[in-house]
């Protein structure tokens, strides 16, 4: 008889997971599951969205050879499996559940965290299920992804700088750490950790699908800046402050899109909202600062510069815009004291040992100044940065054969610093090596097409080469660019005088008399001579 009982027992138990395998799951049928669009997804109700689909389409967005129906078929799949083992178990679906679901992604099929969130494929559904790994959100919409078809009441929560899942049926209330195999941690560790603000904003609340939906919008539009595409960006991210107008982060994002597309009020709004909503955020009162910076408010780009510092006294970042800003207010030995002081903290940064060869040099302290900037190219060889700052002190002690190895040096590494270009060009000038000066002037005027002076330099060579013909076509281009130029048209003058074209000399000597250039008595004379 017990022999008898146990296979009727096993027959039933088979027969209820065949039972199980046909019944629909829980988001059979709704409305989310048929949408073609990230348009038509945000047209529904929250509830009425699936999560995964919506995914999927972004997916399908950031690559067009993602087929995002196979993967909704592998994610019913694995629900199939986890429901399965449910009713082995005689589990409903509730908190009983999620051992189950952890038990199955974390232990046998082995998803995982990555250590950092550099790649932006890590961000999308599609590739952790492919790759078995992502970061907070991409592990955790996967997660919210398996809830929605098992009915199992998941809600995604956000905090500053992460993502993890909370189970809350209305009685029982716990958090899942998708980073940690579906650990779980307390609210105050989370409060702590990530510093969560003390406020009414979205942060720590159980969140719909679209506020979901609208923390992924904000990491793809990191992920299109990241990869150049900064139209995208910020139509992605746009859409996401407009999802979630209290999500601190959105608004930043978006204000450093703004800031580089060179939209520095409406940068400014959105940095400036973003710290109403999270006061503590280092990095956001740094790129204020930065703003403010491109406005010329320095004193209020110092300011959020030391609010930035005292809340991380580490971010060397924010130590060089500091310095930068002072730097600019003619401030020179503030910058030099914040400059050691960042040095005291990270003494192998090539980068503060280039600004404090530049405080040396603003205040003509080349002797100072040279040190430094030797100090940061034994650190980092290729700096640029520093081999200019090299050969502009090179250059104010006299130093020319030195100087022009240092440029040459700095455009190795940067071919298109159209500066040291026009400088090592003004080196070769000084020496009279007409035809060098004019190379180097022609690829400065390459990157800098806009760039009046550069035109004038051109025009200048070409004058004492002498090419009076070419020297007149940079003149000419250089007024073009930069109609008030009054050395150009003194120029101008001088070569017209020498292709015999004097009423043309005589008009431009009399526009660079009436904008104020030195115009030579000799040169006035011979041109007055021939027109009279």
């Amino acid at each position: 008889m017990k022999k008898t009982l146990l296979v009727i027992f096993c027959i039933l138990t088979f027969a209820a997971v065949l039972f199980a395998d046909n019944r629909p799951l829980a988001n059979d049928n709704k409305s989310g599951i048929y949408s073609k669009s990230i348009e038509q997804v945000l047209r529904l109700s929250p509830e009425d969205i699936d999560l995964a689909t919506a995914a999927l389409i972004i997916s399908e967005q950031w690559s067009d050879v993602v087929g995002g129906r196979k993967y909704l078929s592998k994610l019913d799949d694995m629900a199939y499996e986890i429901r399965n083992r449910m009713d082995a178990d005689r589990i409903a679906a509730n908190y009983k559940a999620v051992p189950i679901i952890n038990k199955y992604l974390f232990e046998e099929l082995g998803f995982k965290s990555v250590n950092d969130a550099n790649n932006p494929d890590d961000l999308f559904l599609h590739s952790v299920l492919d790759k078995k790994q992502g970061y907070c959100l991409s592990l955790s919409i996967l997660y919210l992804s398996l809830g929605e078809r098992l009915g199992i009441p998941l809600y995604g929560v956000v905090v500053p700088g992460h993502f993890f899942v909370r189970y809350d049926d209305g009685l029982v209330r716990f958090n899942i750490e998708t980073t940690s195999k579906g650990g779980s941690a307390d609210d105050n560790h989370y409060r702590e950790k990530f510093k969560v603000p003390e406020n009414d904003s979205i942060y720590m609340s159980n969140l719909n699908k679209r506020q979901t939906l609208g923390c992924l919008f904000n990491n793809l539009g990191n992920s299109y800046n990241d990869t150049g595409n900064t139209e995208s960006a910020m139509q992605v991210l746009e859409r996401a402050v407009e999802i979630n107008p209290s999500l601190s982060e959105s608004r930043t994002n978006l204000g450093n899109i703004y800031q580089r597309k060179d939209r520095i009020d409406d940068a400014i709004y959105q940095y400036r909202s973003a710290l109403k909503i999270n006061p503590n955020d280092s990095k956001t009162h740094n790129n204020l600062g930065n703003a403010y910076t491109k406005k010329e408010w320095f004193n209020d780009a110092i300011s959020e510069y030391e609010i930035s510092l005292k809340l991380d006294p580490n971010f060397i970042e924010c130590y060089k815009n500091l310095v930068n800003a002072y730097l600019k207010k003619e401030l020179y030995q503030r910058a030099i004291s914040i400059l050691n002081q960042a040095l005291y903290i990270d003494p192998r940064n090539a980068g503060l040992y280039c600004q404090l060869g530049d405080a040396y040099s603003l205040q003509k302290d080349f002797e100072n100044a040279v040190p430094q900037y030797k100090k940061a190219l034994a650190l980092k060889g290729d700096s640029a940065e520093a081999n200019f700052g090299l050969a502009t002190c090179y250059s104010k002690q006299g130093l020319i054969n030195e100087e022009i190895e240092a440029y040459k040096r700095a455009l190795a590494v940067e071919p298109n610093m159209a500066g040291a270009l026009v400088n090592l060009g003004n080196a070769y000038f000084g020496q009279k090596k007409y035809d060098a000066a004019i190379k180097e002037y022609l690829k400065a005027a390459g990157f800098k097409p806009t760039d009046g002076s550069i035109h004038y330099n051109l025009g200048t060579a070409y004058s004492n080469k002498p090419d009076y013909d070419n020297a007149a076509k940079e003149y000419l281009k250089a007024i073009e660019l930069e109609p008030k130029m009054a050395d150009a048209h003194n120029g101008l003058a001088f070569v017209y005088y020498r292709l015999k074209q004097y009423e043309l000399a005589r008009k431009h000597l009399k526009i660079a008399r009436q904008l104020g250039a030195d115009v030579p008595k000799e040169l006035s004379q011979a041109i007055e001579e021939k027109t009279r």
